[in-house]
């Protein structure tokens, strides 16, 4: 398996077996795994294809050319076995469903799964209470109560829980709903959408009101101005990407079982609209490894695909009867419909390789052929399976047996985020241009480093063009857009999110949504200075071109986002330096601060924060005796933590680089995870924070999360937004997973 170093990287923190700590596979042991695990499902049907299958899904994954969700790698063979990245749980107007559904969701996040939920039956703020004769606190106010149980059940998981929370944009409470992630500090573990109707829509072009429907009596409750209400969603979305829009009316029109429930709800990254109590397995086509150079050119090796495609379907549809499901709802309703959702990853990738823009007529159309061929192949390969295997058991009554189609799989395809699967793969985000050609990676020691994205290098070496120089100047930007050193027609192939005006970002979006089963996961991406006339004009665009959502960012719109690439601070933005580098301010002769005390695995850590007029200035710390090393290593910490803050360092950059450092003995204190000494020092200046931000915190209860919006919160390096997911470059972590 040719892999990066930083794919290994991934994969050693992420994937791979341990023992003690200790790392006790390797990324082939992995494969081998998971292939002879999901292999054996063959045995249900044909033994003798045991062995056949087990190394044709090996193949696939070791020549990087298909790759399954996480939990798959992560689970397959192993005594865990939960091999789902999607589920939907339903929400009723009742305490008994609203807090079973947060114990399911608990059960679901402990495996490793992220889950969706509609909050659209519940009752709005304030409706009465016939039981008890009082007043509704709104689906907003479980909303953040389903937010703070994922913050405590994701702190002893190796996949972080991840939510999708919907509510229906005719919700008496709707108001609230768009507003209640304009804090970036708050419901950090959901990303919310916008359920739109079309009715909705209809009166938003005519300018007109439209009604709000209480969900309890079913009446009409009020109206809005729907322009009214569409121009929040738009400015909250400008403000920093929240909330989405999923166009509820049209998912159901593709619903393949409405006689089986309607769907409300989605995945985390809103690509897999599921019915309550569906799970859905997913995995990604790498089509850049199908380029293959010709007398006539680069062109696509049609043959492998269907092969691949092929093996793909069959290994997806195993994994349904692999899997070990977290609740006995889910097996069955996942059964029953069969659903997988195959898509594709490398695809910029494979853009670049075949010298087509992507922000291009040429490049829109050869995604619907790409698209249309992969579905085509998909579905072939269903109803093939279909005959060895039968129907899937809600056939009856679907839509497919109303056209005289007979397949295996309710649905076949879904684009999908592939944020650690395609750091493995060495391959471009799902269907996303690339985040950068090259760009600085933070190694030991603050060592920098440049990567280049390896099609880019190929493609600059084979025109004479490649240079250590070049590659550092377009790490700078990360984009060849103003470089006059690269031609311009190869500058116009090379190109980057940023270099994308939006409405192709939309164009490319919609053409794979039409040969997608499911949603396509994207995210258009806007700079800074975009207005929020701009994103209102996706919107618009994404309801006309027939996509099933749609997730915007603005660039720096999160507060305290890091520079992703290159850097655009003002000198006055730079602390004092000497020629020596920066020279810290003297300490002052009178500060003032409090102490904290924290338990530790090492022993009772206290630690004190000091201010003074210009701020906070310095920490102390004491644990155990004196001499000790590890009141030695804590003492170190916080002298270098005091330099820094002299020195012009922002506090909440030294929070971001201290906490979720791990050593070998973590404790539990009043509910929180304290990892190490370095991650209680966080924990504390993190708290100072909060406070001085006018955010109340009870001691012993500090949450980290959200403090650096932008920044990975594991490893500190550079997160990107794409496929509606914050993905890290450096160490893979993933705010979907």
């Amino acid at each position: 398996m040719q892999l990066s170093e930083n794919a290994r990287t991934v994969l050693e923190r992420r994937y791979l077996k341990r023992k003690d700590g200790r790392v006790i596979e390797t990324p082939e042991d992995m494969l081998r795994r998971v292939a002879a695990n999901i292999a054996e499902v063959e045995g249900q049907w044909d033994p003798s294809k045991i062995q056949e299958m087990e190394e044709k899904f090996f193949n696939i994954m070791d020549n990087c050319e298909f790759m399954p969700n996480s939990p798959t790698l992560m689970n397959a063979g192993r005594e865990l076995q939960q091999l789902s990245a999607c589920f939907v749980l339903p929400i009723e107007d009742s305490m008994e469903s609203i807090f079973g559904s947060l114990r399911d969701a608990a059960l679901i996040q402990k495996s490793g799964g992220g889950t969706g939920f509609s909050f659209s039956r519940i009752r709005p703020q304030n409706d009465r209470v016939k039981t008890t004769g009082g007043v509704a606190s709104g689906p907003v106010s479980f909303l953040k109560c389903y937010n703070a149980a994922t913050e405590a059940v994701k702190q002893g998981g190796t996949r972080r829980g991840a939510n999708m929370g919907i509510l229906r944009v005719d919700h008496p409470d709707i108001l609230d709903f768009i507003r209640c992630k304009a804090d970036n500090r708050e419901i950090t573990n959901f990303n919310i959408s916008v359920g739109i109707t079309e009715a909705f829509m209809e009166a938003v072009e005519a300018d007109q009101d439209y009604p709000l429907i209480n969900p309890r009596s079913e009446e009409e409750v009020g109206r809005l101005k729907a322009r009214d209400v569409f121009n929040l969603i738009v400015e909250m979305a400008w403000r920093n990407g929240e909330p989405g829009i999923v166009f509820l009316d049209r998912i159901n029109r593709a619903n393949p079982t409405p006689h089986v429930g309607v769907i409300e709800a989605t995945n985390p990254c809103g690509e897999q609209p599921l019915l309550p109590y569906e799970s859905c397995n997913l995995g990604s086509i790498n089509v850049a490894r199908f380029a293959v150079q010709t007398d006539a050119g680069w062109t696509v090796d049609w043959d492998r695909l269907e092969e691949v495609v092929h093996i793909a379907v069959r290994f997806l549809d195993n994994v349904i009867d692999a899997n070990r499901y977290p609740l006995e709802e889910i097996e069955k309703m996942t059964k029953a419909n069969r659903k997988i959702g195959l898509g594709v990853m490398g695809f910029a990738d494979l853009l670049i390789r075949l010298g087509i823009p992507y922000d291009s007529e040429q490049g829109v159309e050869f995604a619907r052929e790409l698209m249309r061929f992969i579905q085509n192949t998909a579905r072939a390969q269903s109803a093939k399976l279909a005959e060895e295997r039968g129907p899937f058991p809600n056939y009856k009554g679907s839509v497919y047996e109303q056209q005289g189609i007979v397949l295996r799989n309710a649905t076949v395809t879904t684009i999908a985020p592939t944020g650690t699967i395609s750091i493995i793969a060495g391959c471009s985000s799902g269907i996303e241009p690339l985040f950068a050609l090259a760009f600085t990676r933070n190694v030991l020691d603050n060592t920098k480093l440049v990567e280049v994205n390896p099609v880019f290098e190929q493609v600059m070496r084979e025109h004479g063009l490649y240079s250590p120089e070049l590659m550092e100047l377009v790490a700078k930007t990360g984009s060849a857009a103003n470089l006059e050193q690269i031609p311009l027609e190869i500058r116009r192939v090379l190109v980057t999110a940023h270099d994308i005006e939006p409405k192709w970002h939309i164009a490319m979006q919609a053409a794979f949504q039409e040969f997608t089963d499911n949603a396509v996961s994207k995210t258009v991406n806007f700079p800074n200075d975009a207005t929020p006339e701009q994103i209102e004009e996706v919107y618009r665009l994404a309801y006309k071109l027939g996509c099933k959502g749609v997730t915007v960012y603005r660039s720096g719109s999160r507060e305290a986002e890091v520079l992703t690439v290159g850097s655009d601070k003002s000198a006055s933005d730079t602390p004092r330096t000497s020629p020596g580098g920066a020279r810290p301010r003297k300490r002052p002769a009178i500060t003032r601060g409090q102490t904290e005390r924290v338990k530790t695995g090492c022993g009772t850590l206290y630690v004190t924060v000091n201010e003074d007029d210009e701020g906070v200035c310095e920490v102390f710390t004491t644990i155990g005796k004196a001499g000790g090393c590890s009141a030695a290593f804590s003492e170190a910490t916080a002298r270098m933590i005091s330099l820094a803050l002299r020195s012009g360092v922002e506090l909440e950059q030294i929070v971001r680089q201290l906490r979720g450092i791990r050593c070998p003995h973590p404790v539990w204190q009043n509910g929180k995870l304290i990892l190490s000494c370095p991650d209680a020092i966080a924990m504390v200046l993190q708290r100072y924070l909060d406070e001085k931000n006018g955010k109340e915190q009870s001691r012993g209860d500090v949450s980290l999360a959200g403090s650096k919006a932008d920044a990975c919160p594991e490893c500190g390096g550079q997160l990107k937004h794409e496929s509606g997911c914050e993905t890290c470059m450096d160490c893979g972590f993933s705010r979907c997973s």
